[in-house]
């Protein structure tokens, strides 16, 4: 592989015009897709399997006109106070707003709305109505005729005194980032500034990633409405293709330099460090893209094209640092180096083989390898305490009681709870498949169970052979109590009778994550293992890097259990509503956090196996991978903190409680695991740590990753120079 990628780099830093010319073509077609493209749509929903999806199915098949996906608004409308909406300058207010709805513009997508008065939708107190409004079609779909009607409905109304809200998933339009991710690029590019000492160096990852983003989230809008892609996918995929794109550049300009200080003519630099650094990138977007692409295995639709999207992304990434980056190094010539090193390197050389100075890597290493076992307990004893919280986790999907205050989603989802009580934003819908003397029946039972408000009468089809029965539990949709009550409805019920609703659909989603939870974690890390294996050559080195990422992740579902479902910290967080923590977030955090903790595994820890390898005792190869990867991992690491972070400022529960949890993940995996743990593992086990039986060394396919082959390639040695009886017992 070394080989092939070494005639790659090469290849496009001497055809730089013509491979810059291809990514830009292909982001400008990319770009003209997505503009020419329909917007997107929400995403279709499913949980396949469950009760809550197979009482959908029926719902569809014997109420034709109930369509699930279309969007639902709910216009709260509440009196001052002294007055009540059954007054008749309320009322009047009121049934305007039914009229305008109905008749006014974007009525053409309106499937109906219900008139509060013929449904007795009043509060006891008589202070507090709503106006259920039915769609056609799903939020995102909504014309823009349509949303600005139903905002400006009860503009009126205000005027005449009222207090007017609306909730519901009819406003649902794309996630905003807020400014949040310019300033992660903004300081992603400090970042780089400090690393490389040049402007230049510092703007070229940045220029590729963005190139490669642009590509892969343009590509993503396109395709949208084709492979019925969720409004939220394209802000994941580019969250990880931004973090990952810079880093990946980052690898191979930081080996390029290396490469130039070591005399080697400007090609022959791209050529090598696309053939070392690179394969550490091709091992790295791979076990980054296993991760994605293996969320297929929990079957959920979503989740799976969230995965796939994000991995086309990821491998976009790997093409462009493999090919781009080489091609616009050529086009950079001596400015990708600090001022100070231009005239010294381009011209004069340094030696081969000069052994470069000591620097923070290098001492930390040698820190680290003087008291190992200290820096081993004090990081797994920390992680280790911040991942208590992580045993109180409490699952569940953010509702319009999980938005800001400031919102009018969450103060409609307020004066609902105030007037009809908490269970009335998340009524349960009893699907018979049956009678009507069934459905009676099942209705009578349930009005018997603990944690019930309010049983509606059955509602049948035409056909008389299925009826909808809604219930009002007494507490909030997220509640233990509200849990246990779907559970007792379904225990008496037969096999005609199903429980859906989107809090029974929340409630059987969040099971279906926990059952997945592990058999996805098996799959994910035995394969990565697997991978690491081949990369290493190495058993204890992979299950270390398994064992180090699972303290890492357990950490940050700790820390994102103590900010957003106890609150501590919120408000520096922007936490203005705790609650479970979104269902997937395991999960998902799972999948990304394995990929991304590989990347700085194998760019960290392939230079010291290249070390190794090359003679260098263990220790020595331990310090060897630090000073010449350390200041990079950091770089990248400080750098994917700022991307992931800035996507806390989005207005969307979910954006915000991935970006905070990755942060966090990342700042637990490279700094305390990767830069700490991983040293000090290294250290106690010396020659042991490359330890692989011969039987098992003998049929692993030799990847070589750290370019022994592209050496002999090259007509270069890279035996060491003197014996060393210790390297022969590494695969004994």
């Amino acid at each position: 592989m070394a080989t092939f990628l070494y005639r790659l780099g090469r290849g496009a830093f001497r055809r730089r015009g013509l491979v810059a010319l291809l990514w830009v073509a292909l982001l400008f077609a990319a770009g003209f897709g997505a503009a020419t493209a329909s917007a997107p749509t929400s995403g279709s929903f499913s949980i396949p399997g469950t009760e809550a999806q197979k009482a959908f199915d029926l719902l569809d098949k014997k109420f034709p006109g109930m369509s699930a996906d279309g969007a639902t608004a709910r216009i709260v409308v509440k009196a001052p106070a002294g007055a009540k909406v059954t007054d008749p300058a309320p009322k009047a207010e009121v049934e305007k707003i039914i009229s305008d709805l109905k008749n006014g513009p974007g009525a053409a997508q309106v499937a109906s709305v219900e008139d509060p008065y013929q449904t007795q939708a009043v509060s006891q107190d008589g202070s507090t109505t709503f106006v259920s409004v039915k769609y056609k079609v799903s939020g995102m779909e909504l014309k823009d005729e349509a949303r600005d009607a139903l905002k400006e409905s009860g503009q009126d109304a205000q005027k005449a005194g009222l207090q007017v809200e609306i909730g519901g998933d009819a406003l649902m339009e794309a996630p905003e980032t807020g400014s949040g991710e310019v300033i992660g690029i903004l300081i992603a590019a400090i970042v780089l500034i400090i690393t490389f000492g040049s402007l230049i160096a510092a703007g070229l990852p940045l220029l590729t990633a963005i190139i490669g983003v642009g590509i892969g989230v343009s590509s993503i809008t396109a395709l949208a409405n084709v492979l019925d892609l969720g409004n939220t996918t394209s802000t994941l995929a580019m969250m990880i293709g931004l973090a990952v794109g810079i880093d990946y550049a980052l690898f191979i300009v930081s080996r390029y330099r290396v490469e130039l200080a070591e005399g080697r003519e400007r090609d022959e630099a791209a050529g090598r460090a696309a053939g070392t650094a690179g394969s550490a990138v091709v091992f790295a977007g791979l076990t980054v893209v296993i991760a994605l692409v293996g969320l297929a295995v929990v079957n959920i639709p979503m989740l799976t094209k969230m995965g796939v999207a994000a991995a086309g992304t990821v491998v976009i990434a790997v093409l462009v640092a493999l090919t781009l980056v080489p091609a616009i190094l050529g086009f950079a010539g001596k400015k990708v180096l600090p001022a100070g090193q231009k005239s010294k390197l381009f011209g004069k050389g340094k030696p081969a083989g000069a052994e470069p100075k000591a620097n923070g890597g290098t001492r930390w290493a040698r820190f680290v390898l003087r008291r190992p076992v200290m820096v081993l307990l004090a990081g797994v004893i920390g992680l280790g305490v911040i991942a208590i919280p992580a045993s109180k986790l409490e699952m569940g999907l953010p509702d319009d009681g999980a938005k800001p205050t400031s919102t009018s989603q969450r103060k409609a989802y307020d004066l609902l709870s105030e007037g009809f009580g908490p269970g009335f934003n998340g009524p349960l819908m009893v699907v018979v498949d049956g009678d009507k003397a069934l459905a009676d029946k099942t209705a009578d039972r349930i009005k018997g169970l603990e944690g019930v408000a309010a049983v509606m009468p059955p509602m049948q089809n035409e056909a008389k052979d299925a009826a909808i029965i809604s219930v009002i539990p007494k507490d909030r949709p997220s509640s233990a109590e509200t849990e246990d009550l779907v559970h007792s409805i379904r225990e008496g019920n037969g096999k005609d009778v199903f429980v859906s609703g989107q809090t029974a659909m929340n409630i059987d989603f969040s099971q279906k994550m926990n059952d997945a939870l592990l058999p996805y974690l098996a799959l994910v890390v035995g394969l990565a293992f697997l991978l690491l294996m081949l990369v290493f050559r190495s058993v204890l080195v992979p299950l270390k890097a398994a064992l180090g990422f699972l303290l890492s992740v357990v950490a940050a579902l700790g820390a994102v259990v103590a900010v957003f479902q106890w609150g501590w910290l919120g408000s520096l967080f922007g936490v203005e509503q705790t609650g479970p923590i979104m269902s997937m977030m395991p999960i998902f955090m799972v999948g990304v956090v394995f990929g991304l903790a590989m990347d700085y595994e194998v760019f960290l820890v392939t230079r010291m196996r290249e070390a190794y390898v090359h003679g260098e005792r263990p220790g020595q190869a331990v310090v060897t991978g630090f000073q010449y990867s350390a200041r990079v991992v950091v770089a990248a690491a400080v750098i994917m903190i700022a991307v992931f972070s800035g996507f806390m400022g989005a207005s969307d529960s979910m954006v915000k409680m991935i970006g905070f949890g990755l942060a966090v993940a990342v700042l637990f995996d490279a700094f305390v695991v990767r830069m700490a743990i991983v040293p000090a593992v290294l250290a106690l086990l010396g020659h042991k740590a490359w330890w692989l039986p011969k039987w098992l060394d003998k049929i692993l396919p030799n990847v070589d990753v750290e370019g022994e082959s592209l050496r002999k390639h090259l007509g270069e040695s890279g035996a060491p120079e003197g014996p060393d009886k210790d390297r022969e017992l590494v695969n004994a």
